[in-house]
C-alpha cells in the first residue's frame, strides 16, 4: 500500500472513531481536575450571519493528561451584552479526545454587522468572556474596517506585548498570517530570556503539545477575546522551509509528520472548514466579505507550491541563488499556490465587487534582490519567498491585471521585516503605461521573532527602489484602517520585545487613495 493511501485510510480511521465517541459523553471534567478553560476562547471566520467559536479543553497546557479520556459536553452562548442577559443563541458542543477535546461552533442565525459576546460553560466552570462580531450585509458600504495584522511569534524570542496591544487597539477583524508556532523549543510556560533549540515536533502529541503552550498566554488570549480572526498558515506550523511533500531534511516520513501537524493546526483555530477526511490535505483557500467594502482572499502558499530550486547538497529548503547560475528559477511551469487556487483566486477577483481587494498570504511578494540585478549575476534572491517562484507572481500579478478587481492590496509576513511596497508586473523595467503599477504591498514584522540588522535592510531598499520603506529593527504588527475612500496602515513597533511592558510607538504610516496604486507617506 502507498503511504499516501496508508496515511489517508488511518486519518479516516480516527475521524470515524472521533464520531463514535462523541456518544460517550459526560457533563463535567473528573473530579479534582482544575479550570478547563485554561486555553483561553476564540472565534473566527466572520459571515453576516454566522461566526466560529473555539475552545479546547486542557486544564494543564503542558500535561495532556490533565484533560479527560471521554467526550465530554460543553455548553455554549452568545448574547447581545457582555452581562449576558439577552441571549441570541444557545447549544451545545461534543469535545472529543481525538480531536483533543477541541471544539468549534459555527453559530448561525446572526444579524450582519453586530457586535457579540460569547462563553462556553463545562459543569460549573465557565469560560472567559469572548467578543466577536459577524460581516455587514452583503450589499451594506461600511464607513470603517479597523483591522490588524500579526504573524510570526516565536515563544522563544520575546514577550506577545504586540498582542496586548492588540487587543487595546479594539479592531473589528484580525488577520493572523502564518507562523503561529514554531516547531521547536523548551516547553516552558514563561517566555524565555535566551534562545534553546529543543524539543522539535514530529509527533501529533508534540504539536497538540506545542499549541498548548503558545495558547497559554494571557496577552496572545486577550487578542482572541477582542475580536474575530481569519488566519492562514505557513512552514513553522509544520516544519522550517518545507514545501509541500517536502522538507529540509528530505525526510521519508514526512507526508506523517505533516499531517500531524496539518490536524494541530485544525484542533486549535476557529476555521470555517469542512472536517476533513483526511489531515493528509487540508484546504486553506478562504474568502470573506466585509460587505461591499472589503474582499479578504486567505491563501495558501505552502501546501501546493513547487519544490524550491537549487536547493543546498543533500538538503530541501531554501537557499540564496544567483539568477544566471539556477536557470530553474524562471521555469513557468513553477507555482507558489498551485493550479487549483490559482484558478478559485482568478474566480473570485473577476466576481468581486469590493471596493478593496485584500490579498492575506505569507510573505514578501515585491521583488528583493540582494544584489543589483544590472550586475553580472543578473541578481540573488531568496528561493523559499516570491522570488523563489517569479513565473506565479508574474501570473499572480497579471491576473489582477485581467479581472481588473479594486484597489488590490497585498498583505504578508514571514520575513519579520516591515515593508510598504509597489507592485509591478515586470520589476526589471520602469514603470509605464504598459507596465503599470498593480497592487500596493504592506508586510509586517514578526510578533516575536528575529531578523537581520536594519543596516542590510536599508541597502536592500536602495537595491529595490519598487520597496518604499523597510524597517527590520523592531517587532509588532500592522493597523490597517480601510474606508471607501482610502486605506490608511500604521507600522507599529515595540521598543524591546523581551520586555512585557514594552511600549509601542508608530514607525511609519502611509495612505493608499481609493482608484490609485501606490504607497503615499502620511505624517504619524
Amino acid at each position: 500500500m502507498q503511504p499516501a493511501r496508508r496515511l489517508f485510510l488511518l486519518d479516516a480511521a480516527r475521524l470515524a472513531a472521533a464520531a463514535s465517541a462523541s456518544s460517550i459523553v459526560h457533563a463535567a471534567p473528573p473530579n479534582g481536575a482544575g479550570y478547563p478553560f485554561g486555553l483561553g476562547v476564540a472565534s473566527g471566520a466572520p459571515l453576516p450571519d454566522a461566526v466560529v467559536l473555539w475552545t479546547r479543553i486542557l486544564p494543564d497546557p503542558l500535561n495532556a493528561a490533565s484533560s479527560p479520556r471521554l467526550a465530554v459536553a460543553l455548553r455554549w452562548e452568545v448574547a447581545h451584552d457582555e452581562a449576558f442577559r439577552k441571549i441570541a443563541a444557545r447549544g451545545t458542543a461534543v469535545a472529543t479526545p481525538e480531536l483533543a477535546h477541541s471544539v468549534r461552533v459555527n453559530v448561525t442565525g446572526l444579524q450582519p454587522a453586530r457586535w457579540y459576546w460569547y462563553r462556553f460553560m463545562l459543569g460549573d466552570a465557565v469560560s472567559p468572556a469572548g467578543r466577536t462580531r459577524t460581516a455587514p450585509a452583503a450589499g451594506a458600504m461600511p464607513d470603517l474596517l479597523k483591522l490588524a495584522v500579526a504573524s510570526c511569534q516565536h515563544w522563544e524570542f520575546g514577550s506577545y506585548a504586540a498582542h496586548r496591544y492588540i487587543a487595546q487597539a479594539s479592531p473589528d477583524l484580525v488577520a493572523f498570517l502564518g507562523d503561529y508556532i514554531y516547531e521547536w523549543g523548551p516547553y516552558r510556560l514563561q517566555h524565555p530570556q535566551r534562545q534553546v533549540r529543543s524539543d522539535e515536533s514530529f509527533t501529533l502529541d508534540d504539536y497538540r503539545r506545542r499549541y498548548a503552550q503558545y495558547k497559554s498566554d494571557p496577552d496572545l488570549q486577550a487578542a482572541h477575546l477582542v475580536a474575530p480572526w481569519i488566519v492562514t498558515w505557513d512552514d513553522h506550523e509544520v516544519a522550517n522551509d518545507y514545501a509541500a511533500g517536502r522538507d529540509e531534511r528530505l525526510s521519508p516520513t514526512f507526508a506523517a509528520r505533516r499531517a500531524a501537524a496539518y490536524q494541530a493546526f485544525y484542533e486549535h483555530m476557529p476555521l470555517r472548514l469542512p472536517p476533513p477526511t483526511s489531515f493528509a490535505s487540508v484546504r486553506m483557500f478562504q474568502r470573506y466579505d466585509w460587505g461591499r467594502l472589503a474582499r479578504f482572499y486567505v491563501l495558501d502558499d505552502r501546501q501546493y507550491r513547487a519544490v524550491q530550486v537549487c536547493p543546498r547538497p543533500n538538503a530541501g529548503g531554501s537557499s540564496s541563488v544567483n539568477a544566471r547560475a539556477c536557470p530553474s528559477l524562471l521555469d513557468p511551469r513553477r507555482s507558489m499556490l498551485g493550479g487549483e487556487q490559482e484558478a478559485r483566486l482568478e474566480a473570485g477577483l473577476r466576481a468581486s465587487k469590493a471596493r478593496w481587494n485584500i490579498l492575506a498570504q505569507q510573505t514578501l511578494m515585491a521583488q528583493s534582490s540582494q544584489v543589483p540585478v544590472t550586475g553580472p549575476d543578473g541578481g540573488r534572491f531568496w528561493t523559499d519567498g516570491w522570488d523563489g517562484y517569479p513565473a506565479a507572481r508574474r501570473r499572480l500579478l497579471d491576473t489582477l491585471l485581467k479581472t481588473r478587481a479594486a484597489n488590490p492590496l497585498v498583505l504578508g509576513g514571514d520575513v519579520h521585516t516591515f515593508y510598504a511596497s509597489e507592485l509591478r508586473a515586470d520589476f526589471g523595467r520602469p514603470v509605464s503605461k504598459a507596465n503599470p503599477l498593480v497592487a500596493t504591498e504592506f508586510v509586517g514584522t514578526s510578533v516575536t521573532s528575529s531578523s537581520r540588522p536594519q543596516e542590510r535592510t536599508a541597502q536592500q531598499v536602495a537595491l529595490n527602489p519598487h520597496i518604499k520603506y523597510g524597517r527590520s529593527d523592531r517587532r509588532g504588527y500592522m493597523l490597517l484602517e480601510v474606508t471607501p475612500k482610502e486605506t490608511r496602515t500604521r507600522f507599529m513597533g515595540l521598543d524591546e520585545v523581551r520586555d512585557a511592558r514594552t511600549a509601542q510607538r508608530t514607525l511609519a504610516g502611509f495612505r493608499v487613495v481609493d482608484g490609485k496604486v501606490g504607497v503615499e507617506v502620511t505624517s504619524i
